[in-house]
């Protein structure tokens, strides 16, 4: 089922957490952040929508990472439903993606239900401090052709990084349900 995220809650605190990639190396919302802000991604191997920006979202995060912005990538699905997202195949994603971000595996949800994720691609964009700027979609290309994109998260998150303020007007991503148990 095709979900929209909600709108930006400018502000609001980005809830810690600490997980962990499938090899077992653990990362936390404080070790993550990064000069500038951090990107949290919720995203999963199978969505269609996850898989048409994929490639996207990894060039896109290598820029912000060099702007001063962490990024990191958590699943958050109900791999045992849905053996596409299992930590072996988040392994497999991760690499043949080149994802430069760590992709974390929330396998009990409470990081999704914490950050109040709704579906795959979500994308939460904070300023140095852990305040919300960026509630929104990658780019206006979606599932379509990317050659002619407009790459709104990397826009909003280059912003935030010198202004510390997204936008007040934000185009909410779309994506799959998160899976939840």
């Amino acid at each position: 089922m095709a979900m929209n995220t909600p709108v930006c809650d400018f502000g609001w605190a980005a809830p810690d957490f600490t997980l962990a990639t499938p090899q077992g190396d653990r990362h936390s919302r404080d070790s993550l952040m990064g000069e500038n802000g951090l990107l949290v991604a919720f995203i999963c191997n199978h969505c269609p929508y996850v898989i048409a920006v994929i490639d996207r979202l990894a060039d896109d995060i290598r820029q912000m990472q060099n702007a001063g912005i962490g990024a990191v990538c958590i699943m958050s699905n109900d791999y045992a439903a849905y053996p596409a997202d299992s930590p072996e195949n988040m392994t497999r994603f991760a690499a043949a993606h080149d994802l430069p971000a760590p992709y974390l595996l929330d396998a009990d949800q409470t990081v999704a239900r914490a950050y109040d994720a709704v579906c795959t691609p979500d994308f939460f964009g904070f300023d140095r401090d852990g305040g919300l700027q960026y509630r929104g979609r990658i780019d206006d290309a979606g599932m379509k052709d990317p050659a002619i994109r407009v790459p709104e998260l990397l826009n909003v998150m280059q912003m935030v990084a010198k202004t510390g303020h997204g936008p007040k007007d934000q185009v909410p991503s779309m994506g799959c349900s998160i899976k939840w148990r």
